[in-house]
């Protein structure tokens, strides 16, 4: 299989000051992110807490979003910002920085409504 079979583009993750509606949290990491399932062009707008542990370019600039089917092969060797951690019940993420640009690679457990293609 091709490395980039292995990754499908998910969504691109934008910071944002401002609430947003369908907002979920996400208590581990204290963040507001949307549904980008829900976004015409596959946004999700994420509004850090002020005492969110997210610091750096995870919480600075914007991000692009894989699903892959192998999380741990995908980060292997890379710099990793923020995790491996469950965002949510069968959802996995994990943060690097490659070519000074912030990606997230999702591993899902089970089909999600997150999910949604």
């Amino acid at each position: 299989m091709e490395e980039q079979d292995m990754r499908r583009f998910h969504h691109v993750g934008v910071i944002t000051d401002e609430p947003q509606p369908g907002e979920i949290y996400v208590a581990q990491t204290k963040v507001h992110v949307t549904n980008p399932a829900h976004h015409p062009y596959r946004v999700e707008y994420l509004r850090f807490e002020p005492d969110s542990p997210v610091t750096g370019p995870v919480r600075q600039q914007p991000h692009v979003a894989f699903a892959v089917d192998d999380l741990e092969a995908e980060i292997e060797g890379q710099q990793i910002l923020l995790g491996p951690f469950r965002a949510m019940e069968g959802l996995r993420v994990v943060f690097i920085l490659k070519d000074d640009a912030v990606f997230e690679y999702m591993q899902f457990d089970a089909p999600s409504a997150f999910d949604r293609r």
